[in-house]
């Protein structure tokens, strides 16, 4: 089902392993343009029209937004006790994003003031994708941080079931969290529409989320009109794996991530040649039978891979490289090899600690790079809602001190205006 490499130090990462970008693919991204092109130009039309298209589903413009009805509806069809569960997932959540907020901040001494305000995005759309699964614990670990940081206004964005309904836990999720437009489009059209505004989805400054390949690009498309969180790809797991490691736990843990998309990438590292047979065993065992055993068996073989190392500091060196989204440390000593950690989403230490964990309850966002992004960006958080914007005073007598220099500075540029305008401040005296 999986195929297994002896890897040595220095030897480079199978190509199934290296190779996870979703951008390089150049008919996505004509596809991506074009509908993003008649999205601008058309408007609500293009909504309605790609959302029947992709979605089977037949919804006038007039009623993308979710209603009042439609919420209290969705009330009455959540299970009590998954809505029970999840508030005890809020409150997780909401006390761990509350740690990150910053203050604004300002220095004064007798010449100058240097500072520092922080300021809340004015409007941020969330994507939560539909898809095969209604993952709607993506509504909130995008919406809280943005609540704690607070976003005045938050916009949600989701692909509508054919009959032109949301999942019930979507819109049950998205109450609790306290958005209030919600709104009947996915897919390319629905983040076009958020980045360009249409008549009957207004604009937003910033859109944040997962997706998939479409999405991904059309993100990246939009980029500069709006801002974006990340490139989110399919999710991925690397399991790293000593002698004292359970097989059967630690096939269970790559499930956890195969079966979410037919591209997600499960990968395995140990130092142990009878853990990886063991664990290709349980992987065979316990894929049977699952719900969606034909998409985490086609996860494995398009993308699953196991790598037998001579020891964990090779481990760790190709964990590196790999540039994991959820990394797990299964190992008798974990904390000894997350000082080792350079690049990962999120890391689960012990035997104790599996992924879903992190997708649902413990607190930390399961927003993450994906596709060895974890190089250069880091897990969604409250800094992904706020603005910085610099403060910056002198006085008369600190700005004469520094004229000469400043003016200085900016003839070596070739800027002479920017001389003058420190310098005629001197000649008025």
């Amino acid at each position: 089902m999986i195929p297994v490499y002896e890897m040595k130090r220095g030897m480079e990462l199978p190509e199934r392993v290296s190779s996870r970008t979703q951008l390089d693919d150049q008919e996505v991204a004509e596809v991506v343009r074009e509908i993003l092109k008649e999205v601008r130009e058309k408007g609500d039309e293009a909504v309605a029209f790609y959302t029947k298209k992709f979605d089977k589903a037949d919804i006038a413009p007039e009623d993308f937004r979710v209603t009042g009805e439609e919420v209290n509806k969705a009330f009455q069809l959540a299970d009590p006790a998954v809505i029970a569960s999840m508030h005890r997932a809020m409150e997780n959540i909401k006390e761990f994003h509350e740690k990150q907020r910053r203050q604004s901040w300002v220095d004064f001494d007798k010449r100058t003031a240097l500072g520092q305000l922080l300021l809340p995005i004015g409007s941020v759309g969330i994507y939560v994708p539909g898809g095969t699964a209604p993952l709607f614990s993506s509504v909130l670990m995008n919406a809280i941080p943005a609540m704690v940081a607070g976003v005045e206004r938050i916009v949600m964005v989701t692909p509508p079931r054919e009959d032109g309904s949301i999942a019930p836990e979507f819109l049950v999720a998205a109450y609790e969290c306290g958005i209030k437009e919600i709104y009947k489009a996915g897919g390319i059209q629905a983040i076009g529409a958020m980045a360009y505004g249409t008549d009957a989805i207004p604009k937003v400054d910033k859109i944040v989320g997962p997706g998939n390949v479409y999405v991904a690009n059309a993100k990246k498309e939009v980029f500069g009109t709006v801002g974006i969180d990340m490139i989110a790809g399919p999710s991925e797991i690397l399991v790293i794996a000593d002698s004292g490691a359970n097989p059967a736990w630690i096939a269970a843990d790559m499930l956890s991530q195969a079966e979410h998309d037919t591209l997600a990438a499960a990968f395995l590292i140990t130092d142990q040649s009878a853990v990886a047979q063991a664990v290709l065993q349980e992987l065979e065992k316990q894929v049977s039978g699952l719900p969606r055993e034909n998409i985490a068996r086609a996860s494995l073989e398009k993308n699953g891979a196991v790598m037998v190392v001579d020891d964990m500091l090779t481990a760790m060196e190709y964990a590196n490289k790999i540039a994991p989204e959820h990394l797990e440390l299964c190992v008798e000593n974990p904390y000894g090899l997350l000082g080792w950690v350079r690049n990962a989403g999120a890391v689960f230490i012990g035997h104790f600690s599996p992924e879903p964990l992190g997708d649902y309850y413990a607190g930390p966002n399961h927003v993450l790079p994906t596709s060895g992004t974890a190089r250069f960006f880091s897990a969604l958080s409250v800094d992904d809602f706020v603005k910085r914007t610099s403060v910056i005073r002198y006085s008369k007598t600190a700005l004469g001190n520094c004229t000469s220099d400043v003016a200085r500075l900016a003839r070596a540029e070739g800027l002479e205006a920017h001389a003058r305008a420190m310098e005629i401040r001197a000649q008025d005296d």
